[in-house]
């Protein structure tokens, strides 16, 4: 949130991406730093969850990250490579 606040401040837009357990956490915080950032959030949890599922987990949010950074297209995430 810091991070997205200090981007808008040098005119440079930003989007925030959590997870939805982040929804009240990050509502609370705009509210402290006098904020309204941009925010898509993605279904929780992520830490357990595959390469594979965490591309569609992000080419399921890149429509809307780019919507709200003022584009109108998005392109698929693709894959990780495996390396072995």
């Amino acid at each position: 949130m810091h991070d997205i606040a200090d981007l808008e401040s040098r005119q440079i837009p930003g989007v925030g991406v959590a997870s939805s357990e982040f929804i009240d956490a990050a509502a609370a915080q705009s509210r402290t730093l006098g904020f309204d950032p941009a925010m898509v959030f993605v279904p929780h949890p992520i830490q357990n969850r595959t390469d594979a599922e965490m591309c569609t987990l992000a080419d399921e949010a890149l429509g809307d990250i780019l919507r709200l950074l003022g584009h109108d297209q998005g392109v698929a995430a693709q894959p990780p490579e495996d390396d072995t």
